[in-house]
């Protein structure tokens, strides 16, 4: 899970990163984590499944996760 440890190098640099997955991936993300010493970092978890999405319905889901990841960068 690439993107957890790419988070995971942003976060010991001191920037802020997260990551966002989709249900199917939260114990993957959370084994992740633990395994690099981070366990409980926190991720934005979408519902799942998002590939079968139209443009306009991937809107919707986005906006409702915005202020959360403002929230997790700026924390």
């Amino acid at each position: 899970m690439c993107s957890v440890h790419d988070t995971i190098e942003f976060e010991k640099r001191g920037i802020p990163a997260a990551v966002i997955i989709t249900q199917a991936f939260r114990n993957a993300a959370e084994f992740q984590f633990r395994a690099k010493g981070m366990d409980g970092h926190p991720y934005i978890e979408l519902p799942h499944p998002i590939s079968n999405l139209k443009p306009e319905e991937m809107r919707e889901v986005t906006l409702r996760y915005v202020d959360q990841l403002v929230r997790q960068l700026i924390a």
